[in-house]
């Protein structure tokens, strides 16, 4: 199973959580976020590299999920 990743943002004291970072704005503007799309895509935000300004505070990561064994049969049966 790939790494589903996830984006968390900051800003003005409470935390979103996005798919893409182009779902963030189609919530927020760039004025609100204090960057462009454009420009927070060229930075290249990474697990290891987040992007902060002013206003926010922006971090991806990996979304840890469990296996999903509902259903399936066990092997040893």
């Amino acid at each position: 199973m790939a790494d589903r990743k996830v984006i968390h943002l900051h800003i003005d004291g409470e935390d979103f959580y996005f798919g893409s970072v182009s779902a963030i704005y189609s919530m927020f503007t760039k004025e609100q976020l204090g960057i462009s799309y454009g420009s927070l895509r060229n930075y290249g935000l990474s697990s290891i590299k987040s992007y902060s300004n002013d206003k926010i505070i922006i971090k991806e990561g990996v979304l840890i999920s469990s296996k999903g064994e509902r259903g399936r049969k066990n092997k040893e049966e």
